[in-house]
Order: structure tokens, then sequence, then C-alpha cells
């Protein structure tokens, strides 16, 4: 059995891994979900960037790790593939998992990756200092989670909560990895097209394979414990 360390990604909060979670446990396993990210929420003042991030997942790690005894299975959907990559050096990770997620090299920022992608018009800028998703929940579930109902992800979609621009225009110290990675390429995601995700997969040391959308936490979450549940 292992230990889970669930980072989500821009937009959201730990409430995305609700249907992983209980499902990783009954499995076997211990899952410690990180429950904000500094950088997304509701007030665009209060916002942290990339190190932010990474700080309170090194938090969550340490505390996962002194609890359970043993290094952690780090895993990443989306941005927060750009988070867990700043441990790619810990000593207490045993493995990270990129779901979907950005891989970035060293001294890239997800603005640069996202500019060698097609545009994604479910994201637009604010006044603020921030990124949102669009106010068109129609537009949003087509380009994020098409595979679920309408009517389950209509509640999570109006959920979403502004991203700072900081955190997606700082680079990445992206250290030496010292651990096993696995990337999980979603092939029906039309936000993170195929051609990028194989691109990242190119790195790991394993690569596995879902018919979802960019959110399989979402739509076939029991597919994605059994892809977990081989990760040691």
């Amino acid at each position: 059995m292992a230990t889970y360390v669930l980072v989500h990604g821009a937009f959201v909060g730990g409430w995305y891994w609700d249907d992983l979670r209980p499902r990783l446990e009954k499995a076997g396993h211990a899952v410690e979900v990180v429950p904000q990210l500094p950088s997304s929420g509701p007030d665009p003042a209060a916002l942290g960037d990339l190190a932010d991030d990474a700080e309170v997942v090194r938090r969550h790690v340490a505390a996962a790790t002194e609890e359970h005894g043993e290094p952690v299975v780090l895993v990443g959907h989306s941005y927060g593939g750009m988070v867990i990559t700043e441990l790619a050096d810990h000593p207490d990770v045993a493995h990270s998992v990129y779901i979907t997620a950005m891989w970035p090299a060293r001294g890239a920022s997800a603005f640069d990756m996202l500019s060698t992608l097609p545009p994604l018009p479910w994201i637009v800028p604010g006044d603020d200092g921030t990124l949102r998703t669009v106010d068109d929940i129609e537009m949003l579930h087509a380009w994020v989670c098409a595979d679920v109902p309408i009517e389950r992800a209509a509640p999570l979609l109006r959920r979403t909560r502004p991203q700072s621009a900081a955190s997606v225009a700082m680079p990445s110290s992206a250290p030496e990895q010292a651990h096993p990675a696995t990337y999980v390429i979603c092939e029906n995601d039309v936000s993170v097209p195929l051609t990028a995700q194989e691109a990242m997969a190119a790195s790991a040391d394993h690569v596995e394979r879902l018919p979802s959308s960019h959110a399989p936490m979402l739509s076939m979450p029991d597919r994605l414990v059994d892809v977990l549940d081989r990760i040691r």
C-alpha cells in the first residue's frame, strides 16, 4: 500500500479529488489531499504564486511522511504538475505522477508552456492580476470534462475561483529528478492536446493512458484508481 498526496490544478481546490479519495482509501492506501493551493481563491489580493504553492505542498508531504512513516506518491493534475515539479528532488517523495499535467523544463513558466498550445477560450484574463474561467458553463464543460454528464459537472464548474497570473508567470526551478515519475495521458483531453502530453510524457519512467477528458478524477475515478494502484 502507498501514501498519496494529491495536488489539484488551477481554478479549483482539493474538492476536485472528492470522488477519487474514498476509492483510493478503500483500496487500502493512505491519502492526503492538499485542500487549497495559495494561487487560487476568492480574494485576488490574497493569492500567491508558484513558490507559495510549492511550499504548501512541501508541508503536506512532510506531514504525510511523518504520519505514515514512508515517502509519498505525489500526484499533480494540470497546473498541479508545475507544483510537483518543484519537489522533483524531495527526499520524502518516492514517485511523482503527472495527470495530463504541465511538466516544465527548468526556467519555463506555465505561460511559456501554454503559449505553445492552441488558445484556450475557457480561460480569460481578469483586470486584477488573475486568470478566470468563462461564465459559460456549457463551454467550460466542453473543454474540461465533456465526458461527465453536464448535470453533474455544472455544480462543480461553478465552484471555480480566480487563479493568480503570478503563479503561471513564475519560472519553474525544475530540480533534477531524484525519483521515478509516471505520466498519465488523457487521450480525449482537448485542453492539453495529445501531442503536448506525449511530448511531456517522453521524460517519464512510466506512461499510462486513459480515454478521458482533462478531468479523469471526475469522469472515470475507478479507472484512475487502477492506474494509481499500480504505482509504487
